[in-house]
């Protein structure tokens, strides 16, 4: 074997090792940003859920039990709001979801107390922001 046939076989396995390495990299680079999406996805869903909730028991204590202080609406709009802002970091069917939320609540907040048709409503749209998240959540990979 001649030195010149010895330093191509030594060039083509170096840049073989560095196309490997570059690769390699990429693909750890890749992974590492779609891991932190899918963490800040879960996060914010996380949370929206107990927001959802807590909404649930504005709305539970409003309608069903006649309570104002557990019912306050103004707890309820806080509520909506932090929903349909951390919606946007979850996915874009969340966010239509949560923003049809927010139209809702706007529409029927003040007749909650005392109209049955208002608090199915609303319920009805916790629920869909709810089964929205669960499909995103279902779909992370």
């Amino acid at each position: 074997m001649t030195a010149l046939s010895q330093l191509k076989g030594y060039y083509f396995t170096a840049v073989l090792s560095l196309l490997f390495a570059v690769i390699g990299f990429s693909y750890n680079a890749w992974r590492m940003e779609v891991s932190e999406s899918n963490s800040n996805v879960r996060t914010a869903s996380f949370e929206v859920l107990k927001e959802l909730a807590a909404l649930e028991r504005v709305v539970f204590a409003s309608h069903y039990d006649q309570d104002s202080v557990r019912g306050n609406p103004r707890e309820g709009w806080i509520t909506v709001g932090v929903i349909s802002d951390l919606s946007v970091l979850i996915g874009e069917g969340v966010e239509v979801k949560a923003n049809a939320l927010k139209d809702t609540w706007s529409s029927k907040w003040e007749q909650l107390p005392i109209s049955e048709p208002a608090a199915i409503k609303i319920g009805a749209q916790i629920d869909d922001v709810r089964s929205e998240i669960k499909i995103v959540l279902a779909g992370l990979e």
